[in-house]
């Protein structure tokens, strides 16, 4: 008989030993407190102009620029995987960008096109769409720029209210504001409801830092702000309470869903929103913290597929419930 569980002369009875509950795999996902799953994921994609347009973009690998066409192919493969839900992001031409965003209204704009195929083709994908100027400005700002550079509040306002509309049209299940625009929650959720759409809901970018981990993602889209930066707007990174206030200003305006962005160097943040609100919280796996890791797995430094399942895993224990993540394919198929 083993004598693995039992006490000897020289093996001292303790009370209580805690690696009995981790001896097998068995048993430890049957105590494991944090569980990851498909339903977790948001997974966002990218979509341009053109056909048959499959585009890797360098500095996010495995990440691509699709056409409409190869786009609805993604879409149906993420549904097929278990993915209920994609964040859609526009890669704008040049020719169709101006000062004041005017193309991101446009009722036959590349957002709306793609929201109507997706829901012909998979009407059970969620579709969330970007709310913000950044795509469609030739300057790369999120709002409208007066002469002095200065991110004009109140009329970016107007300009969110009109896109947020326009996407809804199309049959955006929920519009996600980006922007950073002080009451611009409120603003879309007025108009949403004056014209009918009260079933559309709010994803607010509710905590979104100033962070030096979106770089990647302004490469996908083009949309690196031709000067200054974004701090007048976005978040200081070094602030907690700030994000408390911001979260509750949007929920007070009516949030259906807040969000922490980035995501891994504010776990603290997470955490803090997840204690002070009932409603679903969402944090961005953003493009740098994706690019770190498949960096240093193309380096041979990492087990990718362990890192990133904790990565998400640590997000989820701060208190995420769902994660918007360039890895979403990945991951379902890992849970698989």
């Amino acid at each position: 008989m083993s004598d693995v569980n039992r006490s000897t002369d020289s093996t001292p009875t303790l009370l209580y030993r805690p690696r009995r509950l981790r001896r097998s795999p068995a048993l430890r996902r049957m105590v494991r407190e944090t569980q990851l799953g498909v339903d977790d994921l948001i997974y966002p994609l990218f979509v341009m102009e053109g056909e048959r347009q499959k585009i890797e973009i360098a500095s996010m690998p495995g990440c691509y620029r699709y056409s409409l066409d190869l786009l609805l192919k993604e879409v149906a493969e993420a549904c097929e995987l278990g993915i209920n839900a994609i964040a859609l992001f526009p890669v704008i031409p040049e020719a169709k960008k101006d000062a004041t965003g005017t193309e991101s209204y446009n009722p036959n704009g590349l957002v709306q096109q793609t929201v109507r195929a997706i829901k012909q083709t998979v009407p059970e994908m969620v579709v969330i769409t970007d709310v913000a100027l950044d795509p469609f400005s030739t300057h790369g700002h999120d709002g409208i720029v007066d002469e002095n550079g200065i991110v004009l509040n109140d009329p970016t306002v107007e300009v969110l209210v009109k896109m947020a509309l326009s996407q809804a049209a199309a049959g955006a299940d929920m519009v996600a504001p980006s922007d950073m625009m002080d009451g611009r929650v409120g603003a879309i959720r007025k108009a949403l409801d004056a014209a009918g759409y009260i079933d559309v809901g709010i994803l607010a970018y509710s905590a979104k830092y100033a962070s030096a981990y979106y770089g990647p993602f302004r490469d996908a889209l083009d949309s690196a702000p031709k000067f200054g930066d974004k701090k007048t707007y976005q978040m200081d990174a070094a602030n907690a309470r700030e994000a408390l206030k911001e979260v509750s200003l949007d929920i007070a305006q009516g949030a259906d869903i807040v969000m922490v962005k980035p995501a891994l160097a504010y776990l603290d943040i997470i955490h803090q929103v997840r204690n002070a609100t009932s409603l679903p919280v969402a944090a961005y796996n953003v493009s740098g913290e994706y690019a770190t890791i498949k960096a240093a797995a193309q380096m041979g430094w990492i087990d990718e597929k362990k890192i990133i399942l904790e990565t998400l895993t640590s997000m989820k224990r701060a208190g995420a419930d769902l994660i918007l993540t360039y890895f979403a394919k990945e991951v379902a198929l890992m849970l698989r």
